[in-house]
């Protein structure tokens, strides 16, 4: 049995580790909030670019774009979100297994057929040691998600597919759907699938469109927006996917140190009054004699 002086060490050690959970819980919490808010923000931009899409696909206009062709697969990409912290629970090792899921998937081509688009420093350590070199750096996108910088990937791959570099891309994120679920999904961005109406705009009168100069010249700029706005959700997406999963660790090794601590509490007060108790008797003992 563990000397009192060790059970107090042990308190103390847990204690600590217990101040530090609960800190980083708090941290996680906070920005998850202002994740929640930017995506809370984006939503009426996103809801009206699927309005005028939907809107738009109702008319019946038929239309072909150089994004939605099929071709047969020869050469593929892949965009992965991560972390590029860990603590936060299953969500990069989710990430990782999720991602040689689909380089088993894909086994027949060849890596040089491959190009791995990592965003996080998790799922870049785990390509790299896949034997695959990035094309840039992608670990600044995971702290600190912005427009910008989810237009230019998503720029660089849809300018990969129009000239035949790749002929399909495909994202592995977590979908945020509330602070407790994060769904980790596997979706082709590319060859782009025209959206069907949303179900909120069916039954609805349709709008009287005059187009100029022509539907494909207006989907020609109407699809690019759309697949810059997918990424930077995706993007926003994972980020707050990954608040919430360390919010929910640091909740339970918080619980999990208060646990620990009240157990160990118990055992000292029991060594402590067995100590206590050895002593009187050893007195008594000494006080009959």
């Amino acid at each position: 049995m563990a000397s009192l002086k060790e059970v107090k060490g042990r308190i103390i050690s847990v204690n600590n580790t217990l101040k530090i959970t609960s800190a980083m819980k708090m941290v996680a919490s906070a920005k998850l909030h202002k994740a929640q808010d930017v995506i809370a923000g984006m939503l009426p931009y996103e809801q009206q670019m699927s309005a005028i899409m939907g809107h738009f696909l109702q008319s019946g206009v038929q239309t072909e774009s150089p994004f939605s062709r099929q071709r047969n697969i020869k050469r593929k990409a892949l965009l992965v979100f991560s972390s590029n912290t860990s603590l936060c629970g299953g969500f990069n090792s989710n990430v990782v297994r999720r991602f040689h899921s689909w380089l088993d998937a894909n086994k027949e081509l060849p890596k040089e057929q491959m190009i791995i688009y990592p965003v996080g420093r998790k799922i870049t350590d785990a390509v790299k040691k896949a034997g695959f070199v990035p094309p840039g750096d992608y670990t600044r996108m995971a702290d600190k998600p912005t427009y910008a910088a989810a237009a230019q990937l998503a720029d660089e791959l849809c300018q990969r597919f129009l000239t035949g570099e790749i002929d399909q891309a495909d994202v592995i994120y977590h979908h945020f759907k509330s602070a407790g679920s994060q769904e980790l999904v596997n979706v082709t961005y590319l060859p782009f699938k025209l959206p069907d109406l949303p179900e909120d705009l069916k039954g609805q009168e349709i709008p009287d469109y005059l187009i100029e100069p022509t539907a494909d010249s207006l989907l020609e700029q109407l699809i690019p927006e759309v697949l810059r706005l997918q990424i930077y959700t995706m993007l926003l997406d994972s980020n707050a996917s990954e608040h919430a999963a360390r919010s929910m660790a640091m909740q339970i090794a918080t619980d999990n140190a208060n646990n620990l601590i009240q157990d160990l509490t118990v055992a000292y007060n029991k060594g402590r009054q067995q100590a206590i108790t050895n002593e009187l008797l050893d007195i008594m003992g000494g006080t009959m004699n």
